[in-house]
């Protein structure tokens, strides 16, 4: 189990980005949070480590009409998150 705190940066906002990381991640069976920042999207990973590395490529896809500069991962702490939500 890790988890990963994940900075987007790039074309994210207004384009249904949160609904395609909460999808997603809830596909994956992912326990975490994201929320629009202003200048990007933030999100919270917890999981099996393949399926947290498998978000992560996703993160840089996005949903069509996204376009990706940036996605800043960096390790935390496991504190137990239950399911995946929007935030903020």
């Amino acid at each position: 189990m890790i988890r990963k705190h994940v900075t987007i940066k790039g074309r994210v906002i207004g384009i249904f980005f949160r609904k395609f990381i909460v999808d997603n991640a809830n596909n994956l069976g992912l326990n975490g949070w994201v929320k629009n920042t202003g200048t990007g999207v933030e999100c919270v990973f917890e999981g099996e480590n393949e399926r947290v590395e498998k978000m992560l490529g996703l993160c840089w896809k996005g949903p069509s009409g996204a376009g990706v500069d940036n996605v800043d991962a960096k390790d935390e702490a496991v504190q137990g998150e239950k399911g995946f939500r929007r935030v903020g």
